[in-house]
């Protein structure tokens, strides 16, 4: 079994930061890929950021220059660093991943967390 947890949300005033941290678990023999969506109220889930197992990022525009994903492979934990947040920041964060386990490394799975709150308000 793999499972997703994610850290690090809560309540921060316009303009501050939050780091989350999303930590893989289980039987991976391999993971191509970590993500980090949020979803907010009444609005459909969106990517924020992703990284490959080679270290290539992807940030959805609205991010961009403010959000960082990295990664620690040897501990399978991806981390979003939130700058200058906006209260349209406001969301459910989710991590997902893409990931080969030892029982059938052929295939890869599709795992997501199980959200961390972020709010952004004064």
């Amino acid at each position: 079994q793999v499972q997703l947890v994610e850290s690090g949300g809560g309540l921060v005033q316009p303009g501050g930061s939050l780091r989350l941290s999303c930590a893989a678990s289980g039987s991976i023999f391999s993971i191509n890929a970590m993500g980090w969506y949020r979803q907010a109220p009444g609005k459909q889930r969106e990517l924020v950021a992703s990284i490959g197992s080679s270290g290539n990022t992807n940030y959805a525009d609205s991010v961009q220059g403010r959000f960082t994903i990295s990664s620690d492979n040897a501990k399978n934990t991806v981390f979003l660093q939130m700058n200058s947040l906006k209260p349209e920041d406001t969301a459910v964060y989710y991590c997902n991943a893409d990931i080969r386990k030892y029982s059938l490394r052929s295939t890869l799975y599709n795992y997501w967390g199980q959200g961390t709150q972020v709010t952004v308000s004064s």
